[in-house]
């Protein structure tokens, strides 16, 4: 095994825009880090098969000391997973960064980390490291399978989870950018939304059942390209932050909670927060409650989420 920097690579992301980018951001990334090693996914995911961890699993059994996430947050999330097998991890001491090149950008934006790809190597190159929690999830997959996934910002369920498919089967939207396709997937999305009764429960004495119309479990703080859903939330504290919003119409979401951009809806009437280690979420009615896992949509609740404390060391 020889030690490498390993590049894992989503040419669809952003709508194509990251395969047509690769060689200018391949050129940028070696002028700063020297050889890079690209492996790049080939299909899309599926809830039981995720084409970047699997090229992540490879990478660091070859020896990767730092691999690269060139792509979207679900392409983030996918490379996070690949740090794992059998529930533990393949290499402790390897070193995982990201490099935005999708739709939303949200992980990187709870450490101000830049948008532009040149910038954004830089700060990989700098070396700075800080160890960030992870979460861990089990749920029902499509397919009615019961699936772990982990997590690297945030889990929600609810509006989220039929947004995120809205957003992921958009096509001419994309062009558009990441802001106008989140915005028109909501719009679609909320005038058929419904809330749905759930149990949540948590390790810190939570106990509620709650008309959902909008969950997130928190360990960064943005999600659906720019909501600060979460704004107190740190991804090294040991906690999830757990941000609910009750009985929601679609008024409320344009007016009445407060602006989720600026995270000023924390506090409201309808919106519920807690922090703990472990949450379990079970719906209580016929209809299925989606989720939306690092924005993609995997699967529904039920669901158990469990924080695993400095799990990476992120280079940011």
């Amino acid at each position: 095994m020889m030690p490498h920097v390993a590049a894992i690579v989503n040419p669809r992301s952003g709508g194509g825009r990251t395969g047509r980018a690769w060689r200018v951001i391949s050129e940028t990334l070696e002028k700063e880090l020297g050889p890079v090693r690209a492996y790049f996914t080939a299909s899309p995911s599926t809830p039981h098969f995720l084409p970047a961890a699997e090229l992540t699993r490879k990478a660091l059994k070859d020896g990767a000391q730092l691999v690269i996430a060139v792509g979207g947050d679900g392409t983030i999330s996918e490379v996070v997973n690949g740090f794992f097998e059998n529930g533990a991890q393949i290499n402790p001491d390897a070193h995982l960064a990201i490099l935005n090149a999708g739709t939303g950008g949200d992980f990187r934006r709870t450490f101000d980390l830049p948008d532009e790809a040149a910038d954004c190597v830089k700060h990989i190159a700098s070396g700075k490291t800080r160890r960030i929690d992870i979460g861990r999830l089990t749920f029902v997959a499509e397919d009615g399978q019961d699936t772990d996934r982990y997590f690297d910002n945030i889990a929600s369920f609810g509006l989220s989870g039929e947004t995120v498919r809205a957003v992921n089967s958009a096509t001419w939207q994309k062009s558009l950018g990441g802001n106008f396709t989140f915005f028109w997937a909501t719009l679609v999305t909320a005038f058929r939304h419904k809330t749905r009764p759930v149990r949540i429960v948590t390790d810190t004495g939570f106990d509620e059942t709650l008309n959902i119309g909008l969950a997130a479990i928190a360990n960064g703080r943005y999600f659906g390209s720019g909501i600060k859903m979460a704004p107190e939330a740190e991804p090294d504290d040991g906690l999830f932050d757990i941000v609910m919003m009750r009985d929601l119409t679609f008024m409320d979401l344009l007016t009445g909670t407060g602006s989720m951009k600026e995270g000023t809806h924390i506090g409201n009437e309808k919106v519920s927060a807690t922090r703990a280690t472990w949450v379990t979420a079970t719906p209580l009615g016929p209809d299925p409650v989606l989720l939306d896992v690092d924005g993609e949509g995997p699967g529904r609740l039920p669901a158990r989420f469990e924080i695993l404390p400095g799990a990476i060391t992120l280079r940011c």
